[in-house]
């Protein structure tokens, strides 16, 4: 099969698996009515997919190095479909929450197998566009979620649900039927590291090269979880907006950060680099962040909606371009690892807007930019300090 090809398909399940953790955000306000819960209970529907995508992520990545790319991108679709399902017959709100739990695992497993898979199948030459085409697939699954779950809302509130597990299913079948094996040789990895628990592992990665990239990888995950919480329950009770104006701000919102991602990130990134791009589109979405509590404008709100899934598409895949330079040859394990701590984002962000929520309803998007601000500060600062330190000591060598 061409490369061309196989990279698409690659594209569509990337999608999906960030699809089904939006899929909940637009229908929050009539779910909570429906199960009698509160903003916290929000956060928690929201949270509990990063939950376990945080726990296999990293296990996940070290079985798609282990035994194969493919077979972990099937189990990540079935599981996917599985939970939509159980998700569009829940009664109540804790079987709901196990749904959200199930589509984690699945999600977990589909991310770092994709990225690897991609790792493996493009050269250093074409890794960045091709990061900046799955990281355009990524957000925008993310963010298309809530659009298209809103207006398929339209026509009940489980039919996003059943429509997913659908649309999981046939791409389970998809992958098991046309999608080849990446690897030629599957290699055993003993590298003692690996092989501890996911707590560990985090601790580990701190002293690593690339731990910078994965606390911002946290940081723009957290804002934009934090956002999409928040987001159905500020407009609709502080600006009065509905469910399909929800889904009409989430649906364009993601057409313009799609396609500013896909004409601007090369060229941003070749004309004043990753770190730079990586600080300015933090500082720009926290910006972001507070403007929309400015004007109740629909077109206004509209514009900034825009221009902070602008800032989030252009920061992702600058971000995965330079840790995917960092892994070397560990490009599984590494990439688990960013799942995880994209994971942690999508845990803290959603439960941390639904609590503030209930205490003010302006503190979830100012709390947000705080997050992004510092964030920004620390990006100007470490990111690229090491590879200055090793060019500082060799150029005093000689």
């Amino acid at each position: 099969m061409q490369t061309k090809t196989v990279f698409s398909l690659l594209l569509v399940y990337m999608f999906l698996a960030m699809l089904g953790a939006g899929l909940v955000i637009p229908i929050l306000p009539q779910l909570l009515i429906e199960f009698g819960a509160s903003g916290k209970a929000a956060g928690y529907l929201v949270s509990a997919f990063g939950l376990t995508q945080f726990l296999f992520s990293p296990i996940a990545g070290n079985i798609a190095d282990r035994y194969g790319r493919k077979p972990m991108i099937i189990v990540g679709l079935l599981l996917f479909a599985l939970s939509n399902l159980i998700g569009a017959l829940a009664s109540n709100f804790t079987i709901f929450l196990v749904a959200r739990f199930i589509g984690g695992m699945g999600s977990a497993a589909l991310v770092p197998s994709i990225m690897a898979y991609i790792v493996d199948i493009t050269s250093d030459e074409k890794r960045t566009r091709a990061m900046s085409f799955l990281g355009a697939s990524m957000s925008s699954g993310f963010i298309v979620g809530p659009g298209l779950g809103g207006l398929l809302a339209e026509l009940g509130t489980r039919a996003p649900f059943f429509t997913s597990a659908l649309v999981g299913l046939v791409a389970a079948m998809s992958c098991l039927v046309i999608l080849p094996e990446s690897q030629k040789a599957r290699v055993q990895i003993e590298a003692t590291f690996k092989k501890e628990n996911i707590f560990i592992q985090l601790v580990q990665s701190i002293k690593s090269p690339y731990f910078i990239l994965l606390f911002m990888v946290f940081s723009l995950t957290f804002g934009l979880a934090h956002f999409e919480t928040a987001y159905p329950l500020v407009v609709t009770q502080k600006y009065g907006f509905t469910t399909r104006q929800i889904s009409i701000l989430f649906m364009i919102g993601s057409l313009g950060g799609t396609v500013t991602q896909l004409l601007l990130t090369g060229w941003l990134t070749n004309r004043f680099g990753e770190k730079r791009i990586i600080s300015s589109m933090l500082l720009l979405s926290a910006s972001a962040l507070v403007l929309l509590l400015l004007s109740a404008n629909f077109f206004y709100v509209m514009v900034i909606t825009m221009l902070y899934f602008s800032f989030n598409n252009i920061l992702r895949p600058t971000i995965n371009t330079l840790l995917s330079k960092e892994a070397g040859n560990e490009q599984g394990f590494v990439a688990g690892l960013n799942n995880a701590y994209m994971s942690l984002g999508q845990i803290f962000g959603p439960v941390l807007a639904g609590y503030l929520f209930d205490v003010h309803i302006n503190l979830p998007y100012l709390f947000g930019a705080l997050v992004l601000i510092v964030s920004s500060a620390i990006a100007t600062k470490r990111i690229g300090m090491k590879n200055e330190d090793r060019l500082q000591h060799k150029s005093s060598i000689h």
